[in-house]
């Protein structure tokens, strides 16, 4: 397929593995991040971790946006479908994530459960979905579980803004956008990090999406502050060994510098019309819980004033509680960079994608899924030849 095949040439992809093995030194070990899941998703179905030297290693990072979305969002949109009755719309993904136990010991809910037992939950492809479904049910209320990064929030907004040109009365949205430098930050504010080295940084693979809409420049404080390069990579497996590539000579040269490797679709200044949207409808959250990170300040957004008739937990009263995570589920640890999913207790065995324990084995975007999927096989040609 035209711009997608040349990303995934073999020959080229050795060809850069034979340039990783001449740079890295033998004397150092690198730790990089991945922090999108998309990366994660391609360099587990690639196996690109199999033409890095061995010491190069990836970590895994919180940004798979279903991953990171806390047990009390879900329940809350799980008691607006079963106690309010409201038409509860989201993702798909976000469909199958666990939520808390509908009494006591018992099985943990999830939208999907939730909808089998009665509760009107349906999957949407966008915002704009779930404005027709508000327009077909005009007696009933639809609240939009709008979760995702930077990607994802201007949809939302947009679809916020016609709700209001059309004041449809009877439209909300259960705002869990959040947003990547908040959670870079905190992570390398961590102890793991900072403090203990249990989790060494040298840089980090920046997200794709995201930067396309961001542009790289909200990078470059991590540079400056935190003496770590960032370079931003496209998802094919080409676009993160070349990333990978890039990282390694900035260590090797004591440059911290925020380069671009997806320069074919990612700019400094990023999509000014998005972000002129997302300012137009949302303001900046004092705080937000991550799953795996806990409380992350300034790092979600909430609808402005001006729109407030939109927003679903204003609208319905809601009170946010935390929930904790299974006791054995290492999801946490894992999103945080400091286990991976093969470190878990119920990886491949209790927790599958089929029956997932932990959010990270829902989304195909999960780090767990991409193991579980992918990891077990090494008899497969590691990228298309």
């Amino acid at each position: 397929m035209k711009y997608i095949d040349e990303f995934r040439d073999g020959e080229i992809a050795r060809k850069i593995a034979a340039r990783l093995a001449a740079e890295a030194d033998p004397a150092r070990a690198y730790a990089f991040m991945e922090f999108c899941g998309g990366h994660t998703h391609a360099i587990s179905r690639y196996g690109v971790t199999e033409l890095l030297p061995p010491n190069v290693r990836m970590v895994h990072g919180p940004g798979c946006p279903v991953c990171v979305l806390p047990i009390g969002r879900i329940d809350l949109a799980i008691r607006l479908a079963l106690q309010r009755g409201a038409i509860v719309c989201t993702y798909g993904d976000t469909l199958r994530v666990p939520a808390s136990p509908a009494s006591p010991g018992g099985e943990p809910l999830s939208l999907m459960r939730a909808k089998a037992r009665g509760g009107d939950i349906r999957m949407v492809y966008s915002a704009a979905d779930v404005l027709q479904v508000a327009r077909a049910n005009p007696q009933r209320e639809v609240v939009f579980l709008a979760i995702g990064f930077e990607t994802t929030t201007p949809p939302t907004a947009l679809a916020i803004r016609q709700a209001a040109r059309e004041d449809l009365k009877n439209f909300s949205v259960l705002c869990c956008h959040v947003l990547t430098p908040a959670a870079i930050a905190h992570i390398l504010n961590s102890p793991e990090v900072r403090d203990w080295r249990t989790v060494p940084l040298d840089g980090f693979v920046g997200p794709a999406h995201v930067s396309i809409v961001i542009g790289s420049a909200p990078y470059e404080g991590f540079a400056r502050d935190y003496r770590k390069p960032v370079v931003i990579a496209g998802f094919e497996p080409l676009d993160v060994m070349q990333a990978v590539l890039m990282l390694v000579r900035q260590v090797n040269e004591g440059r911290a510098e925020v380069e671009n490797e997806f320069s074919r679709a990612v700019t400094r200044q990023g999509n000014a019309a998005a972000q002129a949207v997302v300012a137009e409808v949302f303001e900046l959250r004092e705080s937000f819980e991550w799953r795996g990170l806990g409380e992350v300040p300034g790092s979600a957004l909430r609808i402005r004033p001006e729109f407030e008739r939109f927003d679903a937990e204003k609208r319905f009263a809601l009170t946010y509680r935390p929930v904790p995570d299974h006791k054995q589920c290492a999801c946490g640890e894992i999103l945080r960079g400091v286990k991976r999913p093969t470190d878990c207790k119920l990886f491949g065995s209790v927790c599958t994608p089929e029956n997932p324990m932990g959010s990270c084995m829902v989304s195909s975007e999960g780090a767990c899924a991409a193991h579980y999927s992918y990891g077990r096989f090494r008899d497969i040609p590691v990228v298309a030849a």
